[in-house]
C-alpha cells in the first residue's frame, strides 16, 4: 500500500448488488461524517458517478466505525457500506467478514495517509535526524488493528486529491480542524 490507502464499498454477494447502480433504494452505512475513507471519498465517488447520496438510498446510517460497518453488511443490517481497504483485509483475517459472502463493488482513488510533520524552524540537523529515525521504522504496531509498514516522505502535491474531494463536496478545509 505504501503511503496510501483506499475507500471501498462492500455489499453482500447474495443481495444482488454488483455495482453502484444497484444501490438505489438500498440501505447503506457510512462510518462517520469526518471519516475520509468511510464518508468523504465514497460520498464524492457516488456524486462523480451521478448519484446523490442524500436521496439515492432508502436509509443511511453512520455506524461509528469501519469494523461496525463491515459487520453490519455481514449480518445483513445494511445492504452495503463504505470502509477502508485495510480494515477489509483485517476483517477477513480475523473472521469478522467472510470473503465468500462480501463483494467490493467500488474502490476509490488512492488516499494519502496522515503525514508526520515538524516545525519548519527546527535546526536542519534535527530535521535530518527525525527523517532518519522515521525512515528506519518498519512494521510498527499501530493501534489494536493496524501496522505501519514504513514511513515514506511526502510532498504537498500528494494531498491534491484531498483538496479536490473537499472542493467537490463544498468543504472549507481551512475551517475544518
Amino acid at each position: 500500500q505504501g503511503a496510501t490507502y483506499r475507500s471501498v464499498i462492500i455489499a453482500r454477494k447474495d443481495h444482488g448488488i454488483h455495482s453502484l447502480k444497484d444501490l438505489s433504494d438500498k440501505t447503506f452505512a457510512f462510518v462517520d461524517p469526518g471519516s475520509t475513507s468511510g464518508f468523504l471519498f465514497p460520498k464524492a465517488g457516488l456524486i462523480k458517478a451521478g448519484y446523490d447520496p442524500n436521496t439515492y438510498f432508502s436509509r443511511v446510517i453512520f455506524s461509528g466505525g469501519h469494523d461496525a460497518s463491515a459487520i453490519a453488511v455481514q449480518n445483513g443490517k445494511v445492504d452495503a457500506a463504505a470502509v477502508a481497504d485495510a480494515l477489509l483485509e483485517t476483517a477477513y483475517s480475523r473472521g469478522m467478514l467472510k470473503e465468500e459472502d462480501v463483494a467490493v463493488i467500488w474502490t476509490s482513488e488512492a488516499i494519502p495517509g496522515a503525514p508526520m510533520v515538524y516545525r519548519s524552524d527546527l535546526p536542519e540537523k534535527l530535521k535530518a535526524k527525525i527523517r532518519e529515525a522515521f525512515g528506519q521504522i518498519r512494521d510498527l504496531p499501530w493501534g489494536p488493528k493496524s501496522t505501519i509498514k514504513q514511513w515514506v516522505p511526502s510532498k504537498d502535491a500528494d494531498y491534491d486529491v484531498i483538496r479536490e474531494t473537499a472542493k467537490l463536496l463544498d468543504l472549507d478545509l481551512k475551517r475544518m480542524k
